[in-house]
């Protein structure tokens, strides 16, 4: 009977993976038992009945199958593993010897796969051997998340940082995560960038940040729970600003082959909403100089062809705000009441779309810029700032002991490790040069960009310990195990608490680490397993590359497909959150579906199988 695989099994593996060898270890090929490892492995029952049924084919210099078992030491069990795994393989499905041949009884196949799991188990136990870990360098993922939880701020690391390198269809294996020119550049960058933007400094981080919506996507009712009842199509996104200043937002609407903008011919009202309050009214379509517009002409480049073309120009505005996240709503005034004649089907073929479309369709948002800022008044009380500055010199004299606070408070979260006062030195060194030509949040910013290129905060580094014999294996430290942990299921840096505990040591007892695994489960951060790791194995990151053919599939649109890619992270979700068996991704009886999609379970239905993993295949 197939067991359960629970969730809490992480437990076991992070333990087993708690214990790394010293580096002397990896030049060795074997490692001898010790004189109280006694083998409780039954070799001669092992030997006759291999002699007996495998001889002809798997013994001596001619033997005729490709494994040769004369080559195994029936000693030690934890040498040749790979092969010691594909003869258990074989025994458990009977698949050796092959059909034809004499074949040993059912006990014989039971006692044979028994001696042989109890002694590597055993084997496993008594002489244990993870590997090595390589210098794990932060993929572009974990360097975003990292700084979100270290400065409390969100950062888009896509522009700043190259693309990272993948093997075995993974981006976060240490082994492939390369360094070059190119990347440290980039660091030093993005370091320069981010340290101005988590301090307030509002000149330096006057720039623009673009949001864009799928160009097929169809925008016919409410897209998020963020937009308010009563609207529709339109995005919400969360946008950090540096400082109480104004700023800009321009919006662009979905273009038809980006000549014409799509419903142009009835009026309709865009609201623009900063934190659920009014702040703009836009109105867009409807009649063009006092009559009813005529369709454009197909080649035509008059005055109501260079309208259709720059409608969205004028949908531009300023506004005030404070410092730090807000949530910036902007959607259609739903008019679904108002519908004037016969109901037509939505043009859903985007390739349909793409090369006539009609004017009559409802207009939708393709993107929004938002810019500045502008006249900045003060650095305002943003998160960020909260995070870095936990105290504020009074005067000049109390200066230093504050940023000395500040420095090893940082680093100490970066590094995910206690700091010494060597280390808090090194950046005040660097708070004082900038200090002497600034000021204080000046001297500040210099010490946290030195944080951010720091080798401690950029790669995950496990050092053996200072009397570690060759050959010896040894358990990681408790801190070393935390961040082993949060980036596991986080993929980003242990909290206070995490980090805490491994600080006391507490980490080593399984029912700390056990509450731990568990309350970190629970987290809106374990959302990063399913986005990272089902994302990748499941190749659900591929699905923006994905367009079925339109002849055949005219109702697939990037609704959809948003939609296969939120329910196969759902499904794979419920597996940790629910603590299900290993098995229900084959075999579960349930889904998760979104309501708008009606023909998802059409589709589904005519090929018995998810629609996003069709498309991949």
């Amino acid at each position: 009977m197939m067991t359960r695989s629970r969730v809490l099994a992480v437990l076991g593996l992070l333990s087993a993976a708690a214990i790394v060898p010293t580096a002397a270890m990896l030049a060795q090929t074997k490692t001898p038992a010790p004189a109280q490892d006694r083998s409780v492995f039954d070799r001669q029952l092992f030997w006759q009945t291999s002699k007996v049924y495998c001889e002809t084919c798997h013994f001596g210099p001619k033997a005729r199958a490709k494994l040769n078992m004369q080559e195994l030491d029936f000693a030690h069990l934890d040498a040749h593993g790979e092969t010691w795994e594909k003869i258990l393989r074989k025994l458990r499905n009977r698949e050796m010897p092959p059909a034809g041949a004499a074949r040993p009884s059912e006990a014989t196949y039971q006692a044979m796969i028994a001696t042989i799991e109890s002694e590597r188990n055993r084997v496993g136990e008594v002489r244990p051997n993870p590997g090595r870990p390589t210098l794990h360098r932060l993929n572009r993922t974990e360097y975003a998340n990292a700084v979100r939880d270290l400065l409390a701020l969100q950062v888009d690391v896509s522009e700043m940082l190259p693309a990272d390198d993948a093997g075995y269809g993974f981006d976060n294996i240490g082994d492939v995560l390369t360094v070059s020119p190119l990347l440290m550049d980039g660091y030093l960058s993005a370091a320069r960038k981010i340290s101005s933007r988590a301090v307030g400094n509002a000149v330096a981080n006057r720039e623009d940040a673009k949001y864009t919506l799928p160009r097929y996507l169809i925008q016919n009712e409410r897209m998020s729970e963020d937009l308010p009842l009563g609207t529709r199509g339109g995005l919400a996104v969360r946008h950090d600003f540096p400082a109480d200043a104004e700023y800009s937002l321009r919006l662009g609407l979905q273009k038809n082959g980006y000549t014409y903008t799509l419903g142009t011919e009835n009026k309709r009202v865009i609201d623009v909403r900063l934190d659920g309050q009014l702040i703009k009214q836009f109105t867009v379509g409807g009649d063009y100089k006092g009559k009813r517009p005529a369709q454009p002409s197909s080649f035509g480049q008059g005055e109501y062809e260079r309208y259709l073309m720059y409608i969205d120009q004028n949908l531009v505005l300023r506004f005030p705000a404070k410092a730090g996240p807000h949530l910036i709503q902007v959607a259609f005034q739903d008019n679904s009441t108002e519908t004037e004649g016969i109901l037509q089907p939505p043009v859903t073929d985007y390739s349909y779309a793409l090369s006539y479309g009609r004017t009559d369709m409802e207009p939708a948002i393709a993107s929004m810029v938002v810019g500045g800022p502008f006249n900045a008044k003060a650095h305002g009380d943003s998160p960020s700032r909260a995070q870095i500055f936990i105290c504020k010199p009074a005067n000049a004299g109390e200066e230093d002991a504050c940023a000395t606070r500040i420095a090893g408070n940082l680093a100490r979260r970066a590094s995910r490790r206690p700091v010494s006062a060597e280390d808090v030195q090194e950046l005040m060194g660097f708070y004082k040069e900038r200090r002497a030509t600034g000021n204080f949040e000046d001297g500040i910013e210099a010490a946290l960009q030195r944080i951010l290129v720091d080798p401690e905060f950029l790669f995950r580094i496990e050092r053996d310990p200072a009397k570690a014999a060759p050959g010896e294996t040894y358990r990681i430290s408790d801190t070393e195990l935390a961040s082993r942990l949060s980036f596991f299921l986080w993929s980003s840096l242990p909290d206070e608490e995490l980090l805490s505990l491994a600080e006391q040591g507490k980490l080593k007892d399984a029912g700390v680490l056990e509450q731990q695994v568990r309350r970190m489960l629970a987290d809106k951060r374990a959302e990063a397993l399913t986005k990272n790791f089902a994302g990748q194995w499941l190749y659900l990151r591929n699905l923006e590359k994905i367009w079925p053919n339109p002849d055949f599939f005219p109702e697939f649109d990037a609704n959809l497909r948003e939609g296969f890619k939120k329910e196969s992270e759902l499904f794979f979700e419920s597996m940790f959150k629910e603590n299900r068996s290993v098995t229900d991704l084959i075999t579960a009886d349930y889904t998760f579906v979104n309501r708008s999609e009606e023909h998802t379970s059409e589709l589904q239905s005519r090929f018995g199988i998810s629609y996003a993993v069709f498309c991949l295949k």
